[in-house]
């Protein structure tokens, strides 16, 4: 866990105070909307539907637990009850009063938080890998430079006022789950023919209106000079960015539009400028930085306990939840548990006040009083002793976070959508909760196996459907809501966008077309460990439009759901 120092304390507090002012003149009337706005962005704080909604940082995803119990308190003070984990691995609350977002940013300022740079245009909270620090496949430790990231672009006045918000994500894995492809930034550590650690960069990738994969910058940055060559993108970006259209102001566009070969240039021209600069990192600022990270106190591995050992032969719920719930670990005896946020009838990525203590509880016996956020919207804890695990599931199972569905079709990403975001043109929660009660049956979510199902209410992609393997948008079509659905979208080392299926549909439809979609799935795949998206890659999609629209362009009933329903 990484620990303010001074300057960090400071710097919150201030800001604390800086924004209790403003809130007070904003209510007093001496402050227009048109002048508070820029500044309440700046603290995270939107305008939604009904309310306002507050968005706290959660800097690469890592929590403590008490921090965990001090948004606890938030969400039973001045909110209703819970929060949203989001995509970008940070928390929202929907419904705080305006003013009391000082009270709420002057409590999380105890913790060691904040809710600088969660909106407006700049460089937002950078994301990682939810296994980072643990995952047995690292290069570098990503939870040590996306500090040094966080420590760089936090009131950067070079790059507070960009021409849209920016975004950085950070991988330390040979496998990227960071989704890297697609982020304004994306850095992969690897390593050159010699060894030397450094990073593979790229540039212009992004969901929304119109979704594109970064661009190949650098195949290799040394280390040493991220930082400068992180300024140059953004100053190319700053410089001939669009600022007259945000429809077309993200670096993207910018990037499609020059070629990625001729921005590229434009960057390696820049950086020339800044080889050796005050931004060049050196190995003490590293060790710096990693210093202020507190570390787990792993124990000597012990061997399996018979319990446990005797618990996964017998128990088919717990053995269920071992192989989708736990992943390995770098320290042996240890392992990382994801406790699922996805439980049918619970909207995706929320989580009660009651859930959080009881989640922080968790983290305190069984994790070294840590915990992560993935952007997946589910929370790990990622240093539990294998002794542990049955003892983990039970009291997990207990408060309904041991839904043995990662991976699985039910692990739905989804953004809030049309009922609390003014930007939705649908809903997103209804209809994940009507797939999640359509799979409700465990031997048939793991018949279909891995299979990534992301919906969102716009086209800002919050939930990212591009990248789902089925992705689902809402969309109006002449005042009512309506879904678009496609099909052969990834993130990972294989990214790749999806394409459209065909007509939308209505939210009844929905789910009789996933299940189609998922029928043509099995009945077409080679062997029982062939993934729905290599399938797709194999065959195209015109299989699986057939199959659902027919030639009439209607999607046709499901056949389970006629039985179901005759």
């Amino acid at each position: 866990m990484y620990l303010y120092d001074e300057i960090d304390q400071r710097l919150v507090d201030e800001r604390v105070a800086q924004f209790r002012d403003q809130t007070r003149r904003f209510l007093a009337g001496e402050l227009s909307e048109d002048d508070f706005r820029p500044l309440r962005l700046q603290n995270g704080l939107y305008i939604q539907r009904f309310a306002p909604m507050l968005r706290i940082a959660i800097p690469y995803g890592f929590l403590a637990s008490r921090q965990l119990r001090a948004l606890a308190c938030i969400a039973r003070k001045w909110d209703r009850g819970y929060g949203h984990f989001s995509t970008r691995q940070n928390i929202q609350f929907n419904w705080p009063k305006l003013e009391d977002v000082p009270d709420i940013l002057a409590k999380l300022a105890t913790v060691q938080m904040h809710a600088i740079q969660t909106s407006g245009n700049c460089i937002r909270n950078t994301t990682t890998d939810h296994f980072a620090g643990t995952a047995p496949d690292e290069i570098v430790d990503p939870l040590v430079w996306c500090e040094i990231i966080r420590q760089w672009s936090t009131f950067h006045p070079e790059f507070a006022y960009l021409p849209r918000k920016f975004k950085i994500a950070v991988s330390g894995s040979e496998s990227d789950r960071a989704a890297t492809r697609v982020h304004d930034i994306g850095l992969q550590a690897t390593r050159d023919a010699a060894g030397k650690v450094g990073f593979r960069v790229l540039a212009g990738g992004g969901l929304g209106r119109t979704p594109l994969l970064g661009a190949v910058m650098r195949e290799f940055m040394p280390w040493q000079h991220l930082l400068t060559y992180l300024e140059a993108i953004l100053r190319v970006y700053n410089r001939y960015g669009r600022r007259d259209n945000k429809y077309r102001a993200r670096i993207k566009i910018l990037v499609k539009e020059l070629t990625p070969d001729v921005f590229r240039a434009q960057v390696e021209d820049e950086w020339s400028h800044l080889q050796g600069s005050a931004s060049t990192l050196t190995a003490d600022e590293v060790q710096r930085v990693e210093q202020r990270f507190t570390r787990p106190g792993y124990r000597k591995s012990d061997a399996l306990s018979p319990g446990y050992v005797l618990a996964l032969s017998r128990d088919k719920a717990f053995s269920n939840w071992v192989r989708r719930n736990v992943q390995p670990h770098k320290v042996a005896g240890y392992a990382a548990v994801t406790l699922s946020l996805k439980k049918t009838g619970a909207p995706p990525g929320d989580a009660t006040a009651d859930q959080m203590d009881a989640i922080a509880d968790l983290a305190d016996r069984f994790s070294f009083s840590e915990l992560r956020v993935s952007h997946e919207q589910n929370l790990i804890l990622a240093d539990v002793r294998q002794t542990d695990l049955f003892d983990l599931w039970q009291q997990a199972r207990a408060l309904g976070l041991a839904t043995p569905n990662i991976g699985l079709i039910t692990n739905i990403i989804a953004c809030p959508g049309g009922d609390f975001c003014s930007l939705a043109n649908a809903k997103s929660i209804p209809v994940a909760e009507a797939l999640q009660r359509r799979f409700d049956d465990l031997d048939y979510l793991h018949d279909i196996g891995e299979l990534d199902l992301n919906i969102s209410g716009c086209m800002n992609s919050c939930g990212h459907h591009h990248i789902g393997h089925i992705g689902i948008l809402g969309v109006d079509k002449q005042g009512a809501e309506y879904y678009q659905i496609s099909i052969g979208g990834a993130q990972g080392n294989q990214a790749a966008l999806g394409k459209v299926l065909g007509p939308s549909v209505s939210q009844a439809e929905v789910p009789d077309v996933i299940e189609r979609l998922i029928e043509l799935y099995l009945e077409r795949r080679d062997s029982e460990e062939e993934r729905f998206i290599d399938v797709v890659r194999r065959i195209g999609i015109e299989p699986f439009k057939e199959y659902v629209y027919g030639n009439h362009h209607q999607p046709a009933a499901s056949p389970r759901r006629q039985l179901a329903t005759a």
